[in-house]
């Protein structure tokens, strides 16, 4: 039986960044993963391909709607949708093996197959042919993340009632496509086959979508979505599908919307099937969640979870730092994370992101806060770019000035969002990201005005 100071069961970010960290720290390292290319949900199936397609079907609309602006003619564009897909497909094979060569670099032992515990030191490792073998460990850690949730009456079918899985490789583009939920799957999906030329509704049970942002930035957003032809259906209930139809409740009226295609993106649960977690001694929460301490250590004193498979967002580089910290712990070193600092993002056109505490939910705590607002129709750098629509968002507590959290609907919010989350990293205040100097013309001038503006300081806006 071959041993180890580590195994991982996972090979997604969290996984294969922890498997990274431990071997920088001189562990002897093993991962393990039922692909047989490493990356996980996140590069083969989800945030990569996903922000592919994103990308490349924004190029379209940009020649379709905007390029003659720019006087650029370009005559008639259509889409070749076997190549959008395949340049999707090409990002992913680059970045998996990208993966893979680090981690033949840092002599990890990559085993191919599907693991569960046979004792809390032991695993049995099958591969896809049925052959078993066994690998033991002083420390495991799971990180086997997620797995699209599943409606009781909207079972995936794989062809007609999808998955994200499957939205990312229609062989051809929808006539007409609801989405069930509007946060971030559902949104950044139904965008990339709205701009091919589906008819795309966005079918939400709450009042809003992405419902963790202030109601300022979503009430903006939505107009923005529904502009470039997303119907947006909100407080609805879905309630089934059937021939074709898809019906949901709104304050006891009936709804139907037609459908070819039906994307459930209602959120993600803990994908712990199979582990015989109760081999190790491991034990859920009674959200099926993996139980863990303050360092993510589970009810067995040497098995660890991380990413997805522990409470927190679900999100890649959150567990990326889960990842790095519990290599670090493992390898007698002093992890550190700050899971009130995960940033969140959709990456639609334009893109929203956030950190911290919203203005809603500050005040829903009864906290005394300032808010800086400044408009990207003010920056230069917008302007010359054609991307205004939008604005960043910062608030800070009244008394200490100290910066509580950030929203920031635009472009490239995803990118801007990340120096606030530093600021906010060292306890910085809202004067102390206004006085940073910011390279002009950038849109990130638009972070620093905000900050100014908690003060009213703001240079370029009244």
């Amino acid at each position: 039986m071959s041993s180890f100071d580590l195994i991982v069961i996972g090979a997604g970010p969290g996984g294969y960044v922890c498997a990274f960290r431990a071997a920088q720290l001189g562990l002897k390292v093993a991962l393990v993963d039922k692909r047989p290319t490493l990356g996980g949900t996140c590069l083969n199936v989800g945030c990569i391909p996903s922000k592919a397609l994103l990308h490349s079907s924004e190029h379209l609309v940009w020649a379709r709607h905007h390029a003659a602006e720019h006087g650029i003619k370009l005559g008639n564009v259509d889409i070749d949708l076997p190549q959008f897909l395949k340049r999707k497909d090409e990002v992913v094979s680059k970045l998996v093996g990208g993966v893979s060569q680090l981690a033949k670099a840092r002599k990890i032992t990559v085993l191919t197959g599907t693991a569960s515990f046979a004792s809390p030191t032991e695993l049995e490792v099958k591969d896809s042919g049925g052959t078993s073998s066994r690998v033991s460990a002083k420390n495991i850690v799971i990180a086997t993340g997620s797995a699209p949730v599943e409606l009781p009456f909207l079972k995936f079918d794989g062809k007609t009632v999808v998955s994200s899985d499957d939205a990312i490789a229609f062989s051809s583009v929808p006539k007409k496509l609801v989405v069930v939920g509007g946060g971030a799957i559902g949104l950044e999906l139904g965008s990339v086959w709205s701009r091919l030329g589906a008819d795309v509704t966005v079918v939400e049970f709450l009042p809003k979508i992405v419902a963790t942002f202030d109601d300022d930035i979503v009430r903006n957003f939505t107009r923005l979505l529904t502009k470039q032809g997303l119907k947006i259906e909100t407080g609805a209930k879905v309630t089934g599908f059937t021939k074709g139809i898809l019906t949901a409740e709104r304050e006891g009226k009936k709804l139907e919307f037609p459908a070819d295609k039906v994307l459930v993106a209602v959120g993600r649960r803990p994908y712990t099937d199979g582990l015989a977690l109760e081999k190790a001694g491991v034990q859920l929460d009674e959200k099926k969640r993996i139980k863990v301490d303050a360092h993510l250590r589970t009810t067995a004193p040497n098995v660890w979870a991380i990413g997805d498979v522990v409470a927190g967002p679900m999100l890649a580089h959150k567990a990326e730092e889960d990842g790095v910290a519990v290599a670090e712990w493992i390898a007698g070193k002093a992890g550190h994370i700050n899971w009130d600092l995960v940033p969140a993002v959709v990456y639609t056109s334009p893109e929203v992101a956030s950190v911290g505490l919203g203005e809603d939910a500050a005040k829903a705590k009864g906290l005394s806060v300032k808010v800086g607002k400044f408009n990207l129709a003010a920056n230069g750098r917008a302007i010359a770019m054609a991307a205004t629509d939008g604005y960043v968002k910062i608030i800070a507590d009244a008394k200490t000035d100290k910066i509580l959290g950030a929203q920031i609907l635009g472009h490239n919010a995803g990118e801007l969002i990340s120096e606030v989350v530093t600021h906010m990293e060292y306890g910085g205040s809202a004067e102390d990201l206004g006085r940073t100097i910011h390279a002009h013309p950038t849109m990130s001038e638009a972070v620093k005005e905000a900050g100014l503006a908690v003060s009213k300081s703001a240079i370029h806006a009244l």
